[in-house]
């Protein structure tokens, strides 16, 4: 039995987030609505109050349901949108018309859920209190109730059936690539990883299909047959139809539900992204049930703003920071930063969690970087150490190729030092955890604050 810890009473926003995250981790969650479900009873459920867009898949939810709300935004709807994991702080994960809530209105949000949240914890449904994730999904359906929003983009933390979000039912259901990742909670066969998150597809909604494996494609495909969900499928009723490269993005022309549409300027870089984008207007026609004019989609797609997705954090030497943990998106993101970038030497600021396919994402990057830079975050009990990951690595990489640090602090200074020695062209490219990328950002926005330089 596992007992929640005690809230502080007079906490300032670092500790409250503190307090929040050191409850249940939302790594290992426990597979069960019933606890979000009585909390969002005693909150009268706001998931109710407005109409709710869903995104699951392996890769690409995020930058998905950012295209997906600046596309809602350019309509003239006020969205809320939840997302995980944040990258500096909590407050990134609950957004009211594109922009993080406050630290002040994240912390009187939680005051006022609070005895709720203790009421359910009381309970001890399954066995265990609520964890983060649920009560700061119920935080963020509240926020939106509150705001109040015309519609919610919510993105899945894990899978779908059991993933705190689904105690909302989506009138649109979206299904971003699925692929290998979380096999030892999802299942351990692409099949098997589907039919967990085909679970968001429920009666009564839309399911919008991005391009999918076969296997995958069949059990989504099943499901909306039995849950009587109406169907649009990328490559079918919609897609991408070109694309060209552009300076700071890309240039797309896709398939609307109103035949072509073309000269869209979208202000990310990669394929994935552009697949994505072509995702998020077949999500937002199918909200509407109608197309989108074409203003709309290029007002829309060109103020766009993805965070940590082949995002340039500075350019002296240029540093990239990236999200991309497992080998499709770690594809994806590779082949993303040879369009953008010159990047000769290219080095790679790397460190993993234990539970990912880490062999495999060190091998696709061996193909690619020059020198790979290898850290850790100490504070996290599932990151693999440097000697470890340096170990795994050299089984990838040759050894004059390796450099070790002991923290993402000594790291960044030591892969921009290489940088800065290697010429104009070189790029440090950070890549392998949502985590890292969060402290590498947090580390250069300190330094510029401060007028220093690493």
């Amino acid at each position: 039995m596992t007992v929640a810890p005690q809230p502080p009473t007079h906490a300032d926003h670092d500790e409250l987030v503190a307090y929040l995250t050191a409850r249940w981790p939302e790594s290992h969650p426990q597979p069960s609505l019933a606890r979000i479900r009585a909390l969002c009873d005693l909150l009268g459920d706001p998931q109710r109050a407005y109409p709710v867009i869903q995104i699951t898949g392996t890769n690409g939810k995020g930058s998905t349901a950012i295209m997906i709300d600046a596309l809602l935004r350019a309509m003239g709807l006020r969205t809320g949108r939840f997302s995980s994991p944040h990258l500096v702080d909590a407050t990134e994960r609950i957004s009211v018309d594109g922009e993080p809530i406050s630290a002040e209105r994240f912390d009187q949000i939680w005051w006022q859920i609070a005895p709720m949240v203790e009421m359910v914890d009381e309970q001890l449904l399954g066995g265990v209190p609520m964890t983060f994730f649920e009560v700061i999904t119920g935080m963020a359906y509240a926020a939106f109730a509150d705001a109040p929003v015309d519609v919610a983009i919510v993105e899945v933390g894990m899978g779908g059936t059991w993933d705190a979000t689904s105690v909302a039912d989506a009138q649109v259901a979206v299904v971003a690539p699925i692929s290998l990742d979380h096999t030892h909670l999802l299942g351990t066969t692409v099949a098997q990883i589907a039919a967990e998150k085909s679970g968001i597809i429920k009666p009564g909604s839309v399911a919008v299909l991005a391009g999918q494996l076969p296997e995958a494609a069949k059990v989504l495909t099943a499901r909306c047959a039995e849950v009587g969900a109406p169907l649009r499928r990328e490559g079918v009723e919609f897609g991408l139809l070109d694309r060209q490269a552009a300076v700071g993005g890309q240039l797309l022309r896709i398939e609307g539900m109103d035949g072509p549409v073309g000269d869209l300027f979208l202000p990310l870089f990669g394929a994935h992204m552009a697949h994505n984008a072509a995702l998020a207007v077949a999500a937002v026609e199918a909200f509407r049930a109608a197309p989108l004019a074409a203003e709309v989609i290029s007002d829309g797609l060109g103020a766009v703003i993805a965070p940590a997705r082949l995002e340039m954090v500075d350019d002296d030497p240029v540093v990239v920071l990236d999200t991309a943990h497992n080998t499709a998106g770690v594809q994806a993101t590779l082949a993303g930063l040879r369009e953008a970038y010159v990047a000769q030497p290219l080095i790679g600021l790397v460190a993993m969690m234990r539970d990912k396919a880490v062999a495999e994402v060190l091998d696709l990057l061996a193909e690619e970087l020059d020198t790979i830079v290898i850290t850790t975050m100490p504070e996290i009990d599932r990151s693999m150490t440097a000697a470890e990951l340096s170990d795994l690595a050299g089984e990838s990489f040759e050894a004059n190729r390796i450099r070790s640090a002991p923290d993402p602090g000594h790291a960044i200074q030591m892969a921009r030092g290489l940088a800065q020695q290697a010429g104009p062209q070189a790029v440090v490219l950070v890549i392998g955890s949502v985590y890292l990328a969060g402290q590498i950002k947090a580390l250069l926005a300190t330094a510029a604050g401060a007028g220093e330089d690493f």
